[in-house]
């Protein structure tokens, strides 16, 4: 693993106090680059990456990695197991219809964290189209029984200062 992998795991990952995490079994949903997965995996977690493409993670060779191919909105997937993960990482990416089974996939006690896009993003940039857009207070509302750690609903900024209007959740399941 490079320092460039650390370094590019979301902010809401690296600044979060995270209890010991090794040993933990995490599933990083519609991973992309797998870059957040890949800052799990390195601090001793067992990390399933799920993705409809995973050659960004073609190299990727660690004996508790698990790459699944899956189209998680064609059909043609599985159910996500349930009651498996300890953590589940979603960055950047709704599919409305996978909530029940990304709540269901969690052991009691364990933590969704969740960062996508809002509403507002319309009004500033891509995406615009309401499917992949949460509504004011989505988020909150689907996981409404769980604690929450963290939430935030606002303009965040990248560090080339790109703004985007993002809601971040952290919550333990019950």
């Amino acid at each position: 693993m490079t320092h460039a992998t650390l370094s590019t795991a979301s902010s809401l990952i690296a600044q979060f106090p995270w209890p010991e995490l090794t040993g933990l079994k995490v599933l990083d949903l519609a991973c992309g680059s797998g870059r957040n997965g890949l800052w799990f995996l390195y601090q001793g977690c067992e990390v399933t990456f799920i993705d409809q493409d995973l050659g960004a993670l073609a190299e990727l060779t660690h004996d508790k990695a698990h790459q699944w191919q899956w189209n998680l909105e064609d059909g043609s997937a599985p159910s996500l197991p349930q009651e498996s993960f300890d953590i589940v990482l979603v960055f950047n990416y709704l599919h409305r219809p996978l909530f029940p089974q990304i709540a269901a996939s969690l052991k009691r006690g364990g933590l969704i964290v969740y960062e996508t896009f809002t509403w507002q993003q319309a009004q500033i940039g891509r995406p615009r189209n309401p499917d992949f857009l949460l509504r004011e207070n989505e988020l909150q509302s689907v996981f409404a029984n769980w604690q929450p750690l963290h939430y935030f609903e606002g303009l965040l900024s990248d560090a080339a200062g790109t703004e985007s209007a993002k809601v971040q959740l952290i919550a333990l399941k019950p």
